[in-house]
């Protein structure tokens, strides 16, 4: 492994309101002029690659979208104010809470979706960086996401386009000498996480970079970050603790009855 530098993160200034048909590269090559060497990893927030592709829905009530978004329900609680909360599969294999649809700093009356393919999109950005500003950079696209067993919410990757998405240590030893077995860290993720300490949720800096990870660079063809997602035979925890009870007695009964 070769030796490691230091991490630096910061935002790009000056990148307007995005709007429909808005070309990305163009407006991110323009805030970051000649600051961009090879290796550069950006990170993109999912919310200006969705307004730049369209991705407004005309929805007086969010609840339908999330409905139209849905692939498959894992959870549903009602809070104590009366309203409805859903950790659902979306149609991008992503478990998350409302499908992903955003009606945060949207147009009265309408909310944003996610991109159609997060992937294909971190690769166009990639592609048209690389050739516009002759330097070989990484592109991911990311969104907020909550997470199980713990509180709060952490940015993810959910499209990248010429990035490892994960750092595969398997097969080498620890500092100590023992084999590695499992370890294979999300790198994808945590570069995400890393960027939105710079790029904050109100503050217009929807475009970070960090520099010092070059060894994540690579070609454009590269898995995404669709790659990420657990399939659903491997995933333990598919279904609520509730819906899992719901269903297992469902079956149980089923059984009896025959």
């Amino acid at each position: 492994m070769p030796p490691r530098t230091a991490l630096t993160v910061w935002p790009l200034e000056g990148i307007p309101e995005i709007e429909a048909g808005a070309d990305l590269v163009d407006v991110i090559a323009r805030a970051a002029g000649d600051e961009l060497a090879d290796g550069d990893i950006l990170v993109v927030t999912s919310k200006i690659v969705s307004k730049a592709e369209g991705r407004f829905v005309v929805a007086d009530d969010r609840e339908d979208a999330i409905t139209s978004e849905t692939v498959r329900v894992v959870a549903s609680r009602t809070t104590p104010n009366g309203s409805t909360t859903r950790i659902v599969e979306n149609r991008l294999g992503m478990v998350s809470a409302a499908a992903g649809v955003d009606a945060s700093n949207t147009p009265e009356g309408t909310v944003l979706l996610l991109p159609v393919d997060p992937d294909a999109s971190a690769r166009a950005i990639a592609a048209g960086l690389r050739e516009r500003l002759g330097a070989e950079v990484g592109v991911i696209v990311s969104d907020t996401l909550g997470r199980a067993w713990r509180e709060g919410q952490t940015d993810h990757a959910i499209g990248a386009g010429g990035v490892h998405v994960f750092e595969d240590l398997r097969g080498g030893t620890d500092a100590e000498g023992r084999p590695l077995v499992v370890t294979m860290p999300c790198v994808g993720d945590e570069l995400a996480a890393a960027t939105d300490l710079v790029k904050g949720k109100a503050t217009r800096r929807p475009v970070a970079v960090v520099r010092g990870r070059a060894d994540l660079v690579g070609a454009l063809d590269l898995p995404g970050a669709r790659s990420i997602v657990r399939p659903l035979e491997k995933d333990m925890f598919r279904l609520g603790t509730d819906e899992a009870y719901a269903e297992g007695f469902a079956a149980g009964a089923a059984s009896v009855a025959t």
